[in-house]
């Protein structure tokens, strides 16, 4: 039983933790671990919420593995989860039966299996791994029923709406969000892509009728990012032609590194936000002559006088207005969050009549996940890895993605590796 496996090391013993850095001998568990954890009395400030504790290893049941977390990626989510808005993911999960007064947040990481719950067969203690953030129960109807498992009432985000995430040195998974780590990766570039590569996988290639196409022009929100630089590169692998949004023009030329054509400045246009109502002309007038500004710039990008067919959005509230407006008819404008707030507006003069679609995408499936970590192992996706941080940063990092702190790509904080090139093969 799983039971028998997770004991203490010898080199651990009573109910020791290893230091961070470190790792017992493979499938070899401690009684407790260091984690990053966030408790409903500090919600607020990512900067506060997360405090490093000593907690209880993480228990296994049937279908789960358990893994040694070597490097930990950072996601928005996370900052939603330390302020405790938009949901209270700690009274959420003990509304569930959870017993846990505490987040142990991470929804990116590399690992190494450290042991399998019955009915495991695929992973072995040793394997080397990456984990995707789709989680579901195996017997919800809509599953059973051969539907969409990411659309179905129980999937959930791992290390978001779950506990015991990668912000621990050891993280509970189901076996199914386990996906062999590329070889030519260290810990730290393995941990830094999954969730946002996912979830531009399944944004720009799951919604039929709406995939990337050759040739096809795509607006990419936020280019320098974690999700930007990826959505750019698969949109680059699919044959098709990416325009970022960015601030500045040194991030502008790291969207181009990975993926992009051109970019467009934010910062020169100055109609972002909710427009003026209909019936306000002169405030319309004023708004429509940004929005066409910056549409003719993209033109120009573009090479003539042509849309994007698909408009990656997270943003939200600033930008919505003007994606609906620059998407071309019968294209997409698909959405994965909110960055900037959820209280968007769709003015739908452009979008009723003009058919265009506004898609609402989150997380990824099995099948997504896997073909977006093919690629990864052929090396056509680079995990644009901006910076690797130590254990004790966790707060920090999460408290500057919270005040809009843009780094270039993913920010990756080590866990269980020692050095940030750690794990190459």
């Amino acid at each position: 039983m799983v039971a028998d496996v997770q004991r203490t090391s010898a080199s651990t013993p009573g109910t020791s933790a290893v230091d961070i850095g470190m790792l017992p001998p493979v499938g070899v568990v401690p009684e407790r671990m260091s984690a990053q954890v966030v408790r409903q009395d500090r919600y607020g400030d990512p900067g506060s919420a997360f405090v490093p504790e000593i907690v209880q290893t993480p228990r296994i049941g049937p279908g789960e593995v358990l893994i040694a977390v070597m490097a930990a990626g950072v996601n928005y989510n996370n900052v939603w989860a330390a302020r405790g808005y938009p949901v209270d993911q700690v009274a959420t999960r003990q509304k569930r039966g959870e017993p846990e007064n505490f987040h142990i947040g991470g929804s990116d990481a590399s690992g190494i299996v450290y042991a399998v719950g019955e009915g495991v067969d695929e992973w072995t203690v040793g394997d080397e791994v990456v984990v995707h953030p789709g989680v579901w129960d195996d017997d919800d109807p809509w599953i059973a029923s051969g539907k969409d498992q990411m659309i179905a009432p129980s999937a959930k985000i791992w290390g978001y709406d779950t506990n015991y995430g990668s912000f621990g040195q050891f993280a509970r998974v189901q076996a199914h969000q386990l996906m062999p780590k590329a070889d030519h990766l260290s810990w730290a570039e393995a941990a830094a892509p999954t969730l946002v590569g996912t979830t531009a996988y399944r944004m720009l290639m799951g919604w039929e009728g709406n995939t990337v196409q050759d040739g096809a022009l795509v607006l990419v929100w936020g280019g320098s990012g974690g999700l930007g630089t990826q959505a750019s590169q698969l949109v680059r692998a699919a044959g098709g032609r990416a325009i970022s949004v960015v601030s500045g023009d040194d991030r502008g030329e790291f969207a181009m590194k990975h993926g992009a054509i051109g970019y467009l400045d934010r910062r020169k246009y100055d109609h972002w936000g909710i427009p003026p109502l209909v019936d306000d002309k002169e405030g319309q007038k004023t708004w429509t002559a940004g929005a066409r500004r910056f549409g003719k710039d993209f033109w120009e990008i573009a090479g003539g006088r042509e849309e994007p067919a698909i408009v990656f959005e997270h943003p939200g509230a600033a930008t919505i207005p003007t994606s609906i407006f620059l998407c071309q008819p019968g294209g997409m404008v698909v959405i994965c969050a909110g960055t900037t707030g959820f209280d968007a507006m769709v003015d739908l003069r452009y979008h009723w009549t003009r058919q265009k679609r506004l898609q609402g995408s989150h997380g990824t499936n099995d099948a997504q996940a896997y073909a977006y970590n093919e690629l990864v192992r052929a090396e056509k996706i680079d995990p644009a890895l901006g910076r690797v941080l130590g254990f004790a940063e966790v707060p920090r990092s999460h408290a500057e993605m919270g005040r809009g702190e843009e780094v270039f790509g993913n920010t990756v904080h080590l866990v269980g590796a020692d050095t940030p090139d750690a794990g190459r093969r």
